[in-house]
C-alpha cells in the first residue's frame, strides 16, 4: 500500500482551507493574499530585487494551495523585468488535489489569471520533481513533491529569494530542521533574501549560524512580528554564451528550445536537412524504459515522459495516438509488468496490466497479455522538429572537427576551415557524435523501419512495432548492433513483415494488401547501460554531450535538453541530482583524455 500523503484537509465555516494533518491553516482567514503579499513579497524586497535580471530564481518550502505563487506571477508580469524570466522552485510534502485548490484560490478574483496558469498545469501527487510551463509569465516551475531536506539536496538552483511557508515549527519541525537550513544556505545566491510569518528562536539562531543577517518585521494580520534575513553580497549574474549544437535530430531540436527558454537563441549545425538521421521516420513511439528494479531508472523514464507528453502537446499535428500497449514477450513479463504498474514513480491508472482479453480487445485480434500505458504516444516528428527548430539559427554545414578555442569552442568542416565559434558547443548527432568526440561509450545499431497508407492500428510493441502516422502505419524496425550503412534492404523489409505476422496476422494481412510500401534505414547510438548521456564532457569546459539516446530519444531528448542547457548555463536543471548522475558523460569513459575528434555529424 503507497504511504499516505494527503494534507487531509478541512473546509473551516467561513470557507478556509486548514491542514488536518498539521493542524494549521493555509492562510490568514482576514486576507490571506494581502499577507502573502506584505509577508513574502515585500519582505524579500520584491520587486526591486529582480530590477534588471535576465533571470531570477524563487525556491519556496511549502506551496500549499499555490497563493504564494499566484501572487508571485501576478507581480512579475506587472513589474518584472522586460524579457526577464522567472524560475520558482517549490517543496509540497502533502499536495493538494487541483479541484481543492481551485477552490481555495477562487478567493482572490484579482488573481484569477494567475490561478488559472497554475491550476492547467497542476501535476499528478507522484514523488520527484515536476517542471511545470507558465509562458503567459514567462516563467517555469519546479514543483518537488516529497520530503523537504531530500528536495533541497537533490535541487541544483540557486535562489534569490526565500518563501519559508511551512507549518508553524512546533507543528511541522520537519520543514524547519538543521538539514533543511541546511540546504537553504547552499541553494542561496549572494544577496538572497529570506522571508517567513516564524519569529521562532530556533529559526533566527540557525539563519543567524548559516551567514544570513537576521531582522524581525511588523506582521500583519493577527500576527505581530514576521522574519526577514538576508545573505551579504550582490547578486552574481553571468553573461549570456554564445551556444553552437551540433546535429538537428530531436536530440538537436530540444536543445533548441530548450536554450530558447532560457532566453538564448543557439545556433544549430547540421549538414543535412533536419531529422536526417534516426528522428526522421513518418512516427516514432514516445515510451518509457521500464525497470522493475531500479528506482532511480523508473523514476529518471517517468519524470521524462511526463516532461515529454507537455511539450509534445504544445506543437500542433504532433501527436498521432496516445497510449501504447507493450505486449508480453517471455513468461516472467506478466509479473514484471504488474511491478512496473505498482510503482509510485506512476500517476494513478497511468500503467495497467492487461491480460489476454483485455489486450486482445485493444488492438482487435487476439494477442498475449500486455502492460498499457495510457501516458504513452505515438508522435510525428516533423512537426516537432520545425517547430523547435525555428527557435535557433542554422548553418549548414558537416562538422568534422571540435577544438578548444581561446575561452570556448571552434567547429571546423573535413578541410579544417572554420564553421562556427562558440562559448558553448553541444554535440547532439546521434551516431555522428563518436566521431566528434571518440572517448564516448557510444555503439552503432541499425534499424530499418517500413511504412504503408490506408492502414490503422492503436500503438503497440513488442520485438517490434506498429505505430500510426496519420496516413498510415509505420512498423518494424530491425536491430543490428554493429552496422552503420543507411541503405534500404529488400531482406530487412521481408523481416519487419515477419516480425508483424508473427505477432499480429491480421494486421500484417491488411499490410500485405495495402499496396507498395516505403522503407527507411538509419543509425541510432546506445551506451553499455543502455542509458543517455547528458552534460558536461569530462575535463573540457564549455563542451556538452546529448546522445547515447537508444530507441527512447523521443521520450529522454525533451527532459534531458534542459538539464544539459541548464548546465551550460548555470541555471537550475529540472533533474534531480541522483537522477543527473546516472546520465552523466563522466560515469563511463573508453579511454582518460579527449583524443582530437575528427567526425561527421549525423542529426
Amino acid at each position: 500500500m503507497s504511504e499516505d500523503r494527503s494534507p487531509r484537509l478541512i473546509w473551516t465555516e467561513d470557507g478556509a482551507p486548514r491542514s488536518g494533518r498539521f493542524d494549521d491553516v493555509y492562510f490568514s482567514r482576514e486576507d490571506g493574499l494581502a499577507e502573502s503579499r506584505a509577508v513574502f513579497l515585500s519582505g524579500c524586497g520584491l520587486p526591486g530585487a529582480w530590477a534588471g535580471r535576465r533571470r531570477f530564481t524563487v525556491a519556496e518550502l511549502g506551496f500549499g494551495t499555490g497563493l504564494n505563487i499566484a501572487a508571485l506571477l501576478d507581480l512579475w508580469r506587472r513589474e518584472g523585468p522586460p524579457d526577464g524570466r522567472l524560475h520558482v522552485f517549490s517543496v509540497e510534502g502533502f499536495p493538494l488535489q487541483r479541484d481543492e485548490a481551485a477552490r481555495a484560490l477562487s478567493a482572490w478574483p484579482e488573481l484569477a489569471e494567475a490561478a488559472q496558469a497554475l491550476l492547467a498545469v497542476w501535476p499528478e501527487p507522484t514523488p520527484g520533481l515536476h517542471r511545470l510551463d507558465l509562458p503567459a509569465f514567462n516563467a517555469v516551475l519546479d514543483l518537488a513533491v516529497g520530503e523537504v531536506d531530500r528536495a533541497l539536496a537533490q535541487w541544483t538552483g540557486r535562489a534569490d529569494a526565500w518563501f519559508l511557508d511551512g507549518f508553524a515549527p512546533s507543528t511541522n519541525p520537519a520543514m524547519w530542521s538543521d538539514a533543511v537550513m541546511d540546504g537553504i544556505a547552499a541553494r542561496s545566491a549572494p544577496g538572497a533574501r529570506v522571508a517567513t510569518f516564524t519569529v521562532a528562536g530556533s529559526v533566527r539562531r540557525a539563519l543567524a549560524e548559516r551567514g544570513f543577517e537576521v531582522a524581525k518585521r511588523p506582521g500583519h494580520g493577527r500576527k505581530r512580528e514576521r522574519l526577514e534575513a538576508w545573505r551579504p553580497g550582490a547578486a552574481d549574474e553571468a553573461a549570456a554564451p554564445s551556444v553552437a549544437i551540433v546535429g538537428a535530430g530531436i536530440a538537436g531540436a530540444a536543445l533548441a528550445r530548450a536554450f530558447a527558454d532560457l532566453g538564448l537563441r543557439a545556433t544549430v549545425v547540421e549538414a543535412d536537412r533536419p531529422g536526417a538521421g534516426a528522428s526522421g521516420f513518418p512516427a516514432a513511439l514516445v515510451t518509457p524504459r521500464l525497470d522493475a528494479g531500479d528506482a532511480d531508472i523508473a523514476a529518471l523514464f517517468a519524470q521524462a515522459l511526463e516532461r515529454a507528453r507537455a511539450l509534445y502537446a504544445a506543437v500542433p499535428g504532433a501527436i498521432a495516438a496516445e497510449g501504447v500497449l507493450q505486449l508480453e514477450q517471455q513468461p516472467r513479463d506478466a509479473v514484471r509488468f504488474g511491478k512496473v504498474a505498482g510503482q509510485s514513480v506512476w500517476p494513478l491508472g497511468a500503467m495497467a496490466a492487461l491480460e489476454s482479453d483485455g489486450a486482445s480487445e485493444r488492438l482487435g485480434e487476439a494477442v498475449g497479455g500486455g502492460l498499457f500505458m495510457a501516458g504513452a504516444l505515438a508522435l510525428r516528428p516533423g512537426p516537432v522538429l520545425e517547430q523547435w527548430l525555428e527557435r535557433a539559427e542554422a548553418v549548414s554545414a558537416d562538422v568534422a572537427g571540435v577544438e578548444p578555442h581561446g575561452p570556448g569552442w571552434r567547429l571546423s568542416d573535413g578541410a579544417g576551415r572554420t564553421i562556427i565559434e562558440a562559448d558553448v558547443v553541444v554535440i547532439a548527432a546521434g551516431w555522428g557524435a563518436a566521431g566528434l568526440w571518440p572517448e564516448g561509450p557510444l555503439s552503432p545499431v541499425r534499424g530499418q523501419a517500413d511504412w504503408v497508407e490506408g492502414v490503422e492500428t492503436r500503438p503497440v510493441a513488442w520485438g517490434g512495432y506498429a505505430i500510426p502516422t496519420g496516413q498510415g502505419l509505420l512498423f518494424g524496425a530491425t536491430h543490428d548492433r554493429g552496422e552503420t550503412a543507411s541503405d534500404v534492404r529488400s531482406a530487412d523489409s521481408a523481416r519487419n513483415l515477419a516480425v508483424l505476422a508473427a505477432r499480429l496476422p491480421d494486421l500484417a494481412g491488411r499490410v500485405e494488401a495495402a499496396g507498395p510500401r516505403k522503407a527507411r534505414a538509419a543509425i541510432r547510438a546506445t551506451t553499455p547501460d543502455r542509458l543517455p548521456l547528458a552534460g558536461a564532457v569530462p575535463r573540457r569546459p564549455g563542451l556538452f554531450v546529448l546522445g547515447g539516446l537508444g530507441s527512447r530519444g523521443f521520450c529522454a531528448a525533451p527532459l534531458l535538453a534542459e538539464h544539459v542547457a541548464a548546465l551550460a548555463v548555470g541555471a537550475a536543471s529540472p533533474l534531480p541530482l541522483d537522477l543527473a548522475a546516472r546520465v552523466d558523460p563522466a560515469r563511463s569513459l573508453k579511454t582518460p583524455g579527449l583524443a582530437q575528434p575528427i567526425g561527421k555529424a549525423d542529426g
